[in-house]
């Protein structure tokens, strides 16, 4: 007997293996206990981590390197969206604060210097993608900030989008994003060195790597 799956069966099955390897890596984290010194943990992979029990430590703690003094003019600054999308968006910080908002306590780290735990708040990547409405076979998302000599750029799997692991910060512990931490918009990598944090996020794209 051939049995036969439809795409959506697929997807389902892909999704729940999906959520059950996520499960499985999270049951062999360290689960990190009250009161776990910062110090303690500068060595550490996020990765290998969970900080469910950690207390957020107070934004005046927060360390942090590379630039610092970037500065953008928020009437003309536009998030662009571009890529592998059938609709490209230039969105004002005014539309982005709209979008609807997510909010995670996550770990930065830079290893043999300091790490930061805060609770970050922005906009999924996903929702993000969704009104650029992406075209099929999606693999990876790039990130670059600030325009410029000094930008810089990151790609990330389309797993961890979805899974909103990486996402588009404009707020940390409840505060406007601080100029020396990224403002307008910071990339927040759960489970990446703090390396991979993008600051001053101005364009996002979406594309297929092929073979």
């Amino acid at each position: 007997m051939i049995f036969r799956l439809t795409g959506g069966m697929v997807l389902g099955l892909s999704t729940l293996g999906s959520l059950i390897a996520r499960a499985y890596a999270q049951t062999k984290r360290i689960i990190l206990p009250k009161g776990t010194k910062m110090t303690s943990l500068i060595d550490k992979n996020p990765a290998d981590l969970d900080n469910r029990h950690l207390e957020v430590i107070p934004l005046a703690e927060f360390e942090t390197m590379g630039l610092t003094e970037h500065v953008e003019d928020i009437d003309t600054w536009r998030l662009k969206v571009t890529g592998k999308v059938q609709t490209p968006q230039a969105l004002s910080y005014e539309q982005v604060l709209e979008l609807p908002a997510i909010e995670r306590k996550v770990l930065l780290i830079c290893p043999g210097f300091f790490t930061n735990h805060g609770s970050w708040k922005g906009i999924s990547v996903t929702q993000l993608l969704k009104l650029a409405q992406p075209e099929p076979g999606i693999t990876h998302v790039t990130f670059r900030g600030p325009p410029g000599r000094y930008e810089k750029t990151e790609r990330f799997p389309i797993g961890a989008i979805r899974a909103d692991k990486v996402f588009l910060a404009y707020q940390v512990n409840g505060q406007k994003l601080p100029r020396k931490h990224g403002f307008p918009l910071r990339l927040v990598a759960e489970d990446h060195y703090g390396s991979q944090w993008v600051k001053y996020v101005h364009a996002v794209e979406a594309f297929r790597a092929e073979g």
